[in-house]
């Protein structure tokens, strides 16, 4: 087996830099991505031949001389269970060599956001995670005098508006970049290798002083997208939710390639300084979630698919958005239809190595069967990218109120029963919300309407269930809301 950048690299190997700008990893026999998931990190007890990592509770480590110990001397500093996770994160992560883990995401942003000192400028993109905008602009900003620079970074292409405002934004005390890709909840998607690029050549005489990029992936998960691959400095994940993939652990990381050894030691000073670390258990839960995440990402992926293209059926639906599908029932529709196209040709440039092989070897024949409009979709082939979905509930007059929509929202919400209404994402259940009125209350309403995320804008968790039976769920959830039952 050669060396390929498909497949990323376990904890410890070298990268190099390959001729096409992406990092090339030497071999290891721990290649394919599940693999790693799986053995990466859970190497067998070399005392009892356990195949499954113990727990390991204690808070304190016997020392035979006075700093002689085997690695650990204080949970807080450093515990078995959450090495092995962090060393498993590093390993998935393809790019990755170095991986922290939080108590929570909110947790991770936080200790990110304080590495980079006092009087720092960030840039953001706009349609961010409510409670990372309520960090950046409300503790951050008065905590540290942090200033952000919020910008719609959705078109990047050489002499666009959002290129220009991104150079424009750009100053002397620029210190991180930070992206969402995709956004919660417009699910817009971001450029990763097209930004890196911008900042690789804005600050080529002056490497030093160039901003790190930062991606936040958790709604593509390390299945999806590989931001280290593509030119990112830093990934972050609330492992809350599609890396655990069970709703039953909080927890945050951080996860970084070779090269940024000195920013690796400023966060791991602040992650045992400020003590924000996860249990020993949560991190066994969510070493053990990453096992199967590749075989759940797949699963959510499939049924999103096909959870999209029933909704582009539903009279009762203005908008569809999920990245790898352009709905064709929009055709006439130009405005929705071009915001499609740019998701869907984004997504196609931020596919993970490891799932584009999986797409184009497993679902092309399939994509191609499901076609309704064999023209349309040979030219906009949909795939699977990760399981949130978002639509816009159709008004029903031109002169229905946002109290009016927000109260449709709710009615077709509480109506439906394998989606649990509920904050949060990535579990094997299937969950749904108004972000306007849930996850994005904190954001001030003429911020919100700018961002289109509006009272009838719905966010689904596609889950892993029978995609039929969601697809029915939803239809009869509609149909209850709209009064047509």
């Amino acid at each position: 087996m050669s060396p390929s950048v498909t497949n990323g690299l376990t904890n410890g190997q070298s990268l190099s830099n390959g001729t096409n700008g992406h990092f090339v990893h030497q071999f290891s026999p721990v290649q394919g991505f599940g693999t790693r998931a799986i053995h990466v990190g859970s190497e067998a007890n070399s005392e009892t031949g356990a195949v499954i990592p113990s727990i390991s509770l204690s808070t304190t480590y016997k020392q035979d001389g006075v700093g002689n110990h085997k690695g650990f001397e204080y949970s807080r500093s450093g515990n078995p269970n959450r090495d092995a996770l962090e060393k498993t994160l590093a390993s998935v992560e393809s790019g990755g060599a170095h991986a922290l883990a939080f108590a929570s995401g909110s947790a991770t942003t936080a200790t990110m956001i304080q590495s980079l000192g006092p009087g720092a400028h960030l840039i953001s993109v706009n349609d961010v995670y409510g409670g990372t905008f309520r960090y950046m602009a409300k503790v951050a900003a008065d905590t540290q005098g942090v200033e952000t620079t919020f910008l719609n970074l959705e078109d990047l292409t050489e002499g666009s508006e959002g290129h220009q405002a991104f150079l424009r934004a750009l100053q002397s005390n620029t210190k991180l970049i930070w992206v969402e890709s995709p956004t919660n909840p417009t699910l817009r998607l971001i450029d990763i290798g097209r930004l890196a690029s911008i900042l690789d050549t804005q600050y080529a005489s002056s490497p030093t002083a160039r901003p790190l990029l930062l991606v936040d992936n958790t709604f593509a998960s390390p299945f999806y997208t590989s931001p280290l691959l593509l030119g990112a400095d830093i990934v972050l994940h609330s492992l809350t939710k599609y890396v655990n993939g069970h709703s039953d652990v909080v927890m945050g990381a951080l996860i970084l390639p070779p090269k940024h050894v000195v920013v690796l030691q400023s966060l791991r000073f602040l992650q045992n300084a400020i003590g924000a670390v996860p249990s020993p258990y949560d991190c066994w839960l969510a070493q053990r979630g990453l096992k199967t995440l590749h075989l759940r990402m797949k699963a959510h992926g499939e049924n999103a698919l096909k959870v999209a293209r029933a909704l582009e059926q539903s009279p009762f639906v203005e908008e569809v958005i999920y990245p790898g599908y352009v709905p064709l029932k929009r055709a006439g529709n130009e405005k929705v239809v071009e915001r499609a196209k740019r998701r869907y040709e984004i997504a196609k440039l931020n596919l993970s190595p490891h799932a584009r092989r999986w797409i184009d070897n497993n679902l092309s024949t399939a994509s191609t069967a499901l076609s309704t409009d064999s023209d349309f979709e040979s030219t906009y082939p949909p795939f699977p990218y990760s399981g949130m979905i978002s639509f816009r509930i159709r008004s029903p007059s031109s002169s229905t109120t946002p109290a009016q929509i927000a109260s449709l929202s709710s009615k077709l919400l509480s109506s439906l029963h394998l989606f649990t209404l509920a904050e949060s994402l990535g579990g094997v259940e299937s969950l749904c919300e108004v972000p306007a009125l849930m996850t994005h209350a904190s954001i001030p309403p003429e911020e919100r309407e700018k961002l289109g995320i509006t009272e009838g804008l719905v966010r689904l968790s596609v889950g892993v269930e029978e995609a039929d039976d969601l697809v029915e769920d939803l239809r009869r959830g509609l149909e209850l809301a709209f009064g047509q039952d």
